[in-house]
């Protein structure tokens, strides 16, 4: 019997959510189900079919899947997880030339011309501060308009296991399109009820059946609200489930997966769906190079934050800011910091914060510092 989603009909017979099983709707009795999804057995006398949904012990089928799709996900990655709590967040009065510059790019309403926005800068420049203010400002704006301006976040992150590596990339994202669009939910249910093994199944195929199928089952979307992707930290996808030893073989494995990273998402943002793509990371050579392909280039606006608004001025009024909170009012100090920092963020505000108890002793100590020696003063 072919699968069906949850609202079909097939004979006198309602197909369940589940591979592997249907689900009979018998009027006296319920429903009896006997069923699987990834293996896990579902059925008994906790299943009924009721007011045209199917549920399984209190929840129904779109909940189950949304159950199974989080065991998959990268759930630490997106901008609001526990894991990233709090999350950095740029400092009141700083970096407001780029945040604008994302908000004006990006519209709900009205699709930008390009749709992809890579914002690069090196190290210590503040970019995840920068998504993360950039989330927390579409959060709040959200709220007012009553749906969801964030269609989807991945933070890539080295040093973690589920955020270093593509393997959740495409399932994080279709979890969270599942939540913030929920036209979609239904045709992403359909496509995992007949076959679970999705979600093992290489990333260019998860990319067609859970996103791109569901998204061209919806028809015209030409009136949907624009929802931003953010993918922040590119650069930290290292693809640590193949890392090699060998320095070469590593470099390799490196910039072959964030290239196909960048792939998938030239491949969606390929279509005509009401969605815009916001990624940061360091102008790595490669990914430089791809951004400005001929494939790619019509499709990206380019943004470099290292030239975009006065990172000096950004320093030094954060440096005054948390001097002041901290008691300090030392014009000698702020200047030398700021000239020390040279418009990187995360030096002045990592030696601000680290040592506050100890402000005395840390003025004669990370003067004679450098922004590489910083984590040892």
């Amino acid at each position: 019997m072919p699968y069906l989603s949850a609202h079909g009909h097939h004979g006198d017979h309602h197909t369940s959510h589940f591979s592997g099983g249907t689900t009979y709707w018998d009027s006296t009795y319920g429903s009896t189900t006997e069923g699987t999804i990834g293996g896990q057995a579902h059925g008994g006398n906790n299943s009924m079919y009721r007011g045209g949904e199917y549920y399984h012990g209190g929840l129904n089928a779109e909940s189950v899947i949304l159950s199974y799709l989080k065991e998959h996900a990268a759930t630490g990655a997106m901008h609001d997880s526990d894991e990233r709590f709090p999350p950095p967040l740029c400092r009141p009065g700083t970096r407001e030339a780029v945040i604008y510059r994302v908000l004006d790019w990006y519209g709900y309403q009205k699709r930008p011309g390009k749709p992809i926005m890579w914002v690069y800068a090196p190290a210590r420049y503040g970019k995840t501060a920068v998504a993360g203010t950039v989330s927390a400002k579409l959060e709040e704006k959200s709220t007012e308009l009553n749906f969801n301006l964030i269609g989807a976040t991945f933070f890539f992150w080295r040093t973690a296991p589920d955020r270093n590596s593509p393997a959740r990339f495409i399932i994080t994202l279709t979890y969270q399109l599942f939540v913030s669009i929920p036209e979609l939910a239904p045709h992403i249910d359909s496509v995992i009820a007949q076959d679970p093994m999705i979600l093992y199944k290489a990333l260019e195929v998860q990319l067609m059946k859970l996103i791109i199928g569901p998204f061209k089952a919806l028809g015209d979307t030409e009136h949907m609200p624009n929802r931003l992707i953010i993918i922040d930290g590119l650069d930290e996808c290292i693809n640590s489930d193949q890392e090699s030893r060998v320095e070469k073989r590593y470099a390799e494995d490196r910039e072959r997966v964030q290239i196909r990273v960048l792939d998938l998402i030239h491949t969606l943002a390929s279509h005509s769906f009401p969605l815009s793509f916001l990624i940061l990371s360091r102008p790595e050579a490669w990914i430089k190079q791809h951004m400005e392909s001929r494939t790619l280039k019509d499709l990206v606006e380019f943004v470099d934050l290292y030239k975009l608004g006065d990172n000096m001025h950004d320093v030094e009024k954060l440096v005054r800011g948390e001097l002041s909170r901290l008691g300090v009012n030392d014009e000698d100090l702020v200047m030398r910091l700021v000239g020390h920092a040279g418009g990187h963020m995360l030096y002045a505000s990592t030696v601000i914060d680290r040592w506050p108890v100890r402000l005395a002793w840390t003025r004669s100590r990370f003067l004679s510092c450098d922004g590489r020696e910083v984590s040892r003063c």
